[in-house]
């Protein structure tokens, strides 16, 4: 099933056997190559021709699979977001209800997500240049994240567990740190995504008042 195939489905996201494991990503040769060249060189500065030679085939080839350079945007953003939104239902459904747990476990997900699948991540920057169709369809994906998230911080508000004033500010503020993780972090440098990980958990408890 392609990346557009069912946007219930991703909407939802798929189960997760391990959420803190993430094998390589299987992409399709022409999906690989519209990643690499997006993230090297942007999606207004990458062209379809460019793409084609990447893979080794022609432009009326490419099309065959993909109508445009814009469907191949909205497939791999659908493919990041459904991935991190199954990804931190797994993790929260891990926690075992415990709402500080809960938080820490949804952030360690997201975060271990942008470091070790950094490129596709840093390519939700690009969604910028989605069609008015397609963006909605991305951002319904997308608020899956910040509504779990506001969730579990309104549900620690209620249980006197988290001092917020404002949820969903809190919730906007916790996800724009983890978001802006792709444009700094790089595999080769001196720490791990685990260890980038718990930083960030240690930051988010601070910031919700445990």
């Amino acid at each position: 099933m392609g990346a557009s195939d069912n946007a219930d489905t991703l909407t939802h996201g798929e189960a997760i056997p391990d959420w803190r494991v993430l094998e390589p990503m299987d992409l399709s040769p022409i999906l690989s190559a519209a990643l690499d060249a997006f993230y090297e060189t942007g999606f207004h500065g990458t062209s379809v021709r460019e793409i084609a030679r990447r893979v080794g085939v022609t432009v009326p080839a490419l099309y065959y699979h993909h109508e445009n350079k814009e469907g191949l945007l909205i497939a791999l953003l659908e493919l990041s977001t459904s991935d991190v939104l199954s990804r931190a239902h797994a993790a929260d459904e891990d926690a075992g209800g415990d709402i500080v747990q809960r938080l820490s476990n949804v952030i360690e997900a997201i975060v271990l997500r942008m470091t070790m699948r950094a490129r596709l991540a840093a390519l939700e920057g690009e969604a910028r240049y989605l069609s008015p169709e397609n963006r909605q369809r991305y951002r319904a994906v997308r608020k899956g994240v910040e509504q779990l998230v506001r969730q579990i911080v309104e549900e620690g508000v209620a249980a006197g567990v988290f001092d917020v004033d404002d949820p969903a500010e809190t919730t906007r503020a916790l996800l724009g740190m983890c978001q802006s993780i792709p444009r700094w972090y790089h595999a080769e440098g001196t720490l791990s995504p685990e260890a980038v990980a718990q930083k960030y958990v240690g930051i988010a408890l601070k910031t919700v008042g445990v």
